[in-house]
């Protein structure tokens, strides 16, 4: 998915994309090296200026087109993709810090005309590194030293220059020419673009030419998002050229395609792509948010988006073969172009620390909807909510998974809509993404938790989709009133990942059938009234064919439910021996052999509820290490730690929250709860891994109050519920990339 979500950005994006084929932008990189170095123009600069893509986001008053950040991220990303060559980053990126610079009105003194000058089509550099060095004078500043290097410096008509003073205060202004002032032009990675030092020699600054109103913050939080969109944009490429080569491309007598290395590749290809995309998305939104929050996001660009291009650049390579590593193939100047993102930004650790320390006490606002949106359901959920303390807290609790059992509060919940209010009336509320959050933070600002009825969560659905109205009658309501708990009866000691390899059979008899078979790995199966069963029904048709859905009365005569012990020390799943267990008709949902297609639901769902939030290591045990002070390391290290678990939290919450806003705009789901299920996987076995490194010795002991050893051997109910990470990039790879089977 492309970062435009909205219909207005996408056709934006559109017309970038248009522009970048009619610029045959890296033709022209490959032809025009040696002048882009120097500073030169594109050929096309001109027709991209009278698009007015370098001026989108500057202020009407200025001659700009008056839009923002997000909307300059949506073009950035698209002509990152297309390689466009020259100073159109350095330039938007300078021109955008000058926009931060303006007070309500607009005016800011120097920042105004600038602007006017970038609206008229001049280039621009920003000099964000150290090395520069102010002192105080009468007059102004007096600037010693050199800059790092710096995008777009060669040939820039207006640089901002950032210089630090003895107490480390910052000092911007605006360069002008001058013998103390010294451009070197130096060999960049990207051999599309300039790249700088300014060196500075006993360099005046008068004080008209300094930008008091520029913060180190915002003008890093500019930079960083649209360098994270046009690493989305390499990433975006270097996915689409890979796959169409390995769908194409033949080995052995077959599409390389179809081989499985390949499919995963690819497909965590995607996943990196997705995460950089969302990434950068988060960061552009952040521009209407808090300082703190813009903090978040900035480092969390660096951090979660810019490695993407690189690393999707390398498995390009890897992908296309001998072919990729040529100077002719275009993909190492997209790998170029991505190093010199991800340097250019500052290491990647140093911005993990950062989002570690700020992760401490601040948390990323995803919420996306007004505290007054919706006022007349917003009182209606307050009515109900408010007379819940009025009632007696009688409900029944489980030791283990399970929800909690009946009482008056669960029921007044039910019986207004309120414990699945997505679900279609009268069992909900049928209310959309928005209704459902307005209903969220309605309990959230009371202290409440919304109630879940846990596998119920996953056997709903079907039930309502597929099961007939007496079905529904009798086990939706119920269920959610917190009367029946299930289970789900579908993994086989011979049949896991291979779901329809199952080989439970059921038999017709008068009035129903019986099931005969072994089920595994089944949580809450000892607490559960009923539970949802998959047995074969046809044992002559094809596997996916044959299967048929069940609803088992876990009390039925020969249900046998014996706990397995895992390697944590926990009894919490459970093996089922069913011998000659009666079903009757009224409990097969649907007909008989619709049941693969019913547990595809169930499994979507199972997918979509698993897909958003850390449990193994997650970054409240990252908090919790460091306010112990029971990291085996120095405090730094411990807070990059949490940075790093911070991101990946903040990547999921970012795709999650995408899919929500493209649904809301019409849009048909795109690959995000699939990516969202392998990310969400890998993050907390990298967490859960880390939390290990943090401990060290501490690691060996068990620790009655901190599980943290404890979490990390429970990471098998993570890697395999919902289906395995290999399984997801299965999918990921054949539905939603289209590589052959």
């Amino acid at each position: 998915m492309a970062l435009a979500l909205e219909e207005e950005h996408r056709h934006l994006a559109d017309s970038v994309t248009a522009f970048g084929v009619r610029a045959d932008a890296i033709a022209h990189g490959r032809a025009n090296t040696a002048g882009l170095a120097a500073g030169e123009r594109p050929d096309t600069w001109d027709q991209l200026v009278q698009q007015r893509l370098h001026a989108i986001h500057l202020p009407e008053q200025s001659g700009g087109d008056g839009a923002g950040i997000t909307e300059l991220a949506v073009v950035v990303e698209q002509l990152g993709k297309a390689l466009y060559p020259g100073p159109f980053l350095p330039t938007v990126i300078t021109s955008a810090v000058l926009t931060r610079a303006l007070g309500p009105v607009g005016d800011a003194g120097a920042a105004v005309g600038l602007l006017e000058e970038f609206a008229g089509g001049a280039t621009g550099a920003t000099a964000f590194g150290s090395g520069l060095t102010a002192e105080r004078t009468d007059s102004g500043w007096l600037v010693q030293g050199a800059s790092e290097p710096t995008l777009g410096l060669p040939g820039a008509e207006i640089v901002l220059v950032r210089a630090r003073d003895s107490d480390g205060s910052s000092v911007w202004f605006r360069l002008v020419s001058g013998e103390t002032a010294a451009v070197t032009a130096e060999e960049g990675v990207d051999l599309t673009r300039a790249i700088g030092v300014l060196t500075l020699d006993g360099y005046e600054v008068a004080q008209a030419d300094v930008l008091g109103d520029i913060t180190d913050a915002d003008a890093e939080w500019v930079r960083n998002t649209l360098f994270a969109a046009e690493a989305s944009g390499i990433a975006s490429w270097t996915l689409s050229t890979a796959v169409d080569y390995v769908k194409t491309r033949e080995q052995f007598g077959q599409a390389i395609g179809t081989f499985q290395a390949v499919q995963h590749k690819s497909a965590m290809m995607l996943v990196r792509a997705e995460v950089a995309c969302a990434a950068a998305w988060d960061a552009a939104r952040a521009q209407e948010h808090d300082a703190d929050q813009r903090a978040l996001v900035s480092a969390q660009a660096v951090v979660a988006a810019l490695a993407a291009g690189i690393d999707n650049s390398l498995e390009c390579v890897t992908l296309l073969g001998g072919v990729g590593f040529t100077w002719e193939h275009d993909v190492h100047l997209y790998w170029r172009r991505a190093i010199s993102l991800a340097t250019l930004a500052g290491s990647d650790q140093m911005w993990a620390k950062r989002l570690g320390e700020l992760a401490i006490t601040t948390t990323r606002d995803f919420s996306f909807i007004g505290a007054h949106t919706l006022p007349a359901l917003r009182a209606e959920v307050a009515a109900v909510l408010d007379q819940l303390d009025a009632l007696p807290d009688d409900a029944v609790r489980s030791e283990g998974w399970a929800p909690e059992r009946g009482g008056s509060r669960r029921a007044l919940l039910a019986d207004a809509g309120l414990v699945a209010p997505h679900y279609p009336k009268p069992f909900g509320l049928g209310a959309g993404p928005e209704q459902q959050a307005v209903i969220a933070q309605e309990f959230a600002v009371r202290g409440l938790k919304q109630p879940t009825t846990v596998i119920g969560e996953w056997v709903l659905p079907t039930i309502l989709e597929y099961g007939s109205a007496e079905q529904q009658q009798r086990f939706v309501h119920s269920t959610l009133r917190g009367e029946i708990v299930w289970c789900q009866l579908f993994s086989e000691p011979g049949a896991g990942s291979d779901l329809a390899g199952l080989s439970t059979a059921a038999r017709k008899v008068d009035g129903g059938w019986i099931l005969s078979g072994q089920k595994v790995w089944n949580s809450m199966a000892h607490e559960a009234d009923w539970g949802v069963c998959l047995a074969r029904t046809d044992p002559d048709a094809p596997k996916h064919k044959g299967i048929s859905y069940f609803l088992v009365d876990m009390r039925s005569t020969g249900v046998d439910v014996r706990p397995l012990r895992q390697a944590t020390g926990f009894s919490e799943f459970n093996e089922v021996f069913l011998d000659e267990v009666f079903v009757p008709d009224e409990c097969l949902v649907s007909e008989p052999g619709k049941g693969w297609r019913l547990a595809v639901t169930t499994l979507s769902n199972e997918r979509l509820s698993m897909g958003g939030a850390l449990d193994h290591g997650s970054s409240n045990r990252f908090r919790d290490v460091l306010a112990k002070g029971a990291h085996s390391c120095s405090r730094g290290d411990a807070v990059r730690a949490l940075g790093y678990s911070t991101s990946r939290e903040l990547a999921l919450s970012a795709l999650n929250l995408r899919g929500v806003l493209a649904r809301l705009s019409g849009q048909s789901p795109g690959a995000e709860i699939s990516v969202a299920k392998v990310y969400n996987a890998l993050a907390q076995r990298e967490g859960s891994r880390e939390l290990l490194r943090l401990l060290g010795p501490q690691a060996a002991v068990l620790d009655p109050d901190a599980d943290h050893v404890i979490d990390h051997i429970g990471l098998p109910a993570v890697l395999f519920g919902g289906g395995t990470v290999e399984i997801q990039l299965n999918v990921i790879s054949q539905r939603v990339l289209g590589l052959p089977r």
